[in-house]
């Protein structure tokens, strides 16, 4: 049985049997106007911005614009507390606010199918023994407890660079099955998702499992396996985007250099009488480098440092990153001109830096180009962004201690909806990560095709009426009176309106479309009077039901027309 059919276990909204369909299954959808528009202004007169700081306006309009592309979500909270700050400011503070360590996950899954025969109910398991009829329920809650720190990341960007870097650095949950090596995974790219490149690149390296899904604990001088010395060059450090770059002996010379090293899924162990003791001479590309074999307990440790050395020594390594974080939070093109104004200086920063992440991240998001208008809307939303980013825009709370059991269904359940539109956290198709983010020429628009679109509309439908509901009777949904009094006037139908898809939608729509949605909200009502009068009876006495139940009629059926139209798909 796959994990794809075991998902049925806790008789979700899942057919057991049916496959995730992949992007290639699908026919892409025709992208929204809107962003047909914009890329179309875009290729008539590309960006020519740098990465001079920007000096514009400080408004509404960039406010959201910066929380959309380094935030799960945007409320009107948020803009109103970074409104008050300075540009420089606010990116000052999402880069660098504090950071606690999340209390780890525990048993949440005990259930009437499945009983974890080692870990009580409510303890931690990441210090149990691997159990193979257990560990599918412990990587399942692993994933949901990752999905709540993505919901829980207030002003910060540091889950969405955890997310960056998972994509960047993918392990596989469903071929890595081992709960408590999968925290540790996540632990890694977490603490060091802010920090330094190289330092991460070493932890990701020996981590157990990295090892496991690589190959590595099996890499040994009588078998060299080339796997992960194959992608820390291609996918992780180097890239192939040069015409000329690593050759097939640079793999096989790398591979040689990572015999040794081998876990058992809580420690990283090097073993001497496995390690290659030989030379590993290098190619021209990386300037005919000979690595000196070494013997000794501390063999891996030197020949794995020298070979960190070796990759960061070559610009390209720079290079490569920058656009990967370029892609990520930015635009998923990159032209000749961008290419010359932003990667090529943020690149140089990245290496006087000595591969510090902060200073690229600070100088981008302070930009003249992060901010050039022909950067804003220009994305498709991607599943995590529009899934966690609901539930964060509208508050939608999880039972929390209250009910762990149901804290983890729906917070699996959130991680299902996004497989459904392809990109479950956790588990991107493969070891270069989501397509979206780097195959040409599609790229984001993969996430808009004939199968995932329907069920993006669904989603926001679910949400709107019903939300996600646990076994124990807890519901996650949209309360859409609380929604819409953290509006500046929802008292006011045009001011509402104006509001709201200023924070939801990726870019403005006309007047003519906004007419369209005002009868929504006045469906029988003489005129806007009538709103008013009804909202604020209604904020006097939130226990009128009669009152409460017609405003929130209107709301839901506002809210779901606007979540359908495109604009809300684009960042």
């Amino acid at each position: 049985m796959s994990h794809l059919d075991r998902r049925s276990f806790l008789t979700m909204r899942r057919k057991s049997g049916v496959p995730v369909t992949t992007p290639e299954e699908q026919v892409l959808e025709p992208i929204p106007q809107a962003l047909a528009d914009k890329l179309a202004l875009r290729a008539a007169s590309p960006p020519n911005t740098g990465l001079a700081p920007y000096t514009g306006p400080w408004t509404r309009n960039e406010v959201i614009h910066l929380l959309r592309r380094t935030l799960f979500g945007v409320t009107n909270a948020d803009v109103a507390y970074f409104l008050g700050k300075t540009m420089q400011g606010a990116v000052d503070e999402i880069l660098n606010a504090p950071y606690a360590p999340p209390e780890p996950p525990v048993n949440d899954y005990n259930n009437a199918d499945f009983t974890d025969p080692d870990v009580p109910f409510g303890e931690s398991f990441l210090d149990a023994a691997y159990n193979g009829g257990a560990e599918f329920y412990r990587a399942e809650s692993v994933r949901a407890w990752w999905i709540r720190q993505m919901l829980g990341s207030s002003r910060s960007i540091r889950e969405k660079m955890t997310l960056f870097w998972h994509n960047h650095l993918p392990v596989q949950f469903y071929e890595a099955t081992f709960g408590s090596m999968l925290y540790r995974y996540l632990k890694t790219i977490r603490e060091n998702s802010l920090g330094n490149f190289k330092t991460l690149m070493r932890a990701i390296t020996l981590d157990p499992a990295m090892l496991f899904y690589l190959n590595g604990y099996l890499n040994s001088k009588d078998a060299p396996d080339e796997n992960y010395a194959r992608e820390i060059q291609e996918l992780f450090v180097i890239g192939k985007d040069l015409p000329q770059y690593f050759t097939e002996d640079d793999v096989k010379a790398a591979a040689r250099l990572l015999t040794g090293w081998t876990t058992d899924g809580f420690s990283t162990f090097f073993f001497t009488n496995l390690h290659d003791t030989g030379d590993k001479k290098f190619s021209a590309f990386y300037n005919n480098r000979v690595i000196s074999g070494q013997s000794g307990t501390n063999a891996g440790n030197l020949e794995l440092d020298a070979f960190l050395d070796m990759l960061f020594e070559q610009p390209e390594a720079a290079r490569f990153v920058c656009r990967k974080i370029y892609r990520f939070f930015v635009f998923h093109e990159i032209d000749a001109q961008t290419e010359q104004n932003v990667i090529v200086p943020l690149a140089q920063i990245f290496r006087d830096s000595q591969y510090d992440i902060m200073p690229v991240l600070d100088t981008l998001f302070k930009s003249e180009h992060f901010f050039d208008q022909l950067n804003r809307g220009a994305v498709i939303k991607s599943p995590v962004d529009l899934v966690v980013g609901m539930f964060q825009h509208f508050g939608v709370q999880l039972p929390g201690d209250a009910d762990i059991f149901d804290n983890f269904l729906i917070s699996l359940q959130m991680g299902y909806t996004m497989s459904d539109m392809l990109q479950l956290p956790g588990d991107p198709p493969n070891v270069a990560g989501w397509q979206a983010y780097y195959q040409k020429p599609f790229l984001d628009k993969l996430w808009i095709n004939t199968g995932t679109l329907p069920k993006r509309g669904k989603f926001t439908e679910i949400m709107v009426f019903y939300g996600y509901f646990g076994l124990n009777g807890s519901q996650s949904t949209i309360d859409v009176l609380a929604w819409a009094s953290t509006l500046t006037t929802p008292n006011n139908v045009s001011a509402l309106i104006d509001e709201s898809l200023e924070l939801l939608f990726g870019l403005p729509v006309t007047q003519t479309v906004k007419d369209t949605l005002k009868p929504i909200l006045l469906s029988g009502l003489p005129n806007e009077a009538y709103w008013a009068a009804g909202w604020d009876l209604w904020e006097s006495d939130p226990s009128n039901e009669m009152v409460a139940g017609a405003l929130r009629t209107r709301l839901q059926a506002y809210l779901w027309r606007i979540l359908q139209i495109e604009e809300f798909q684009l960042v």
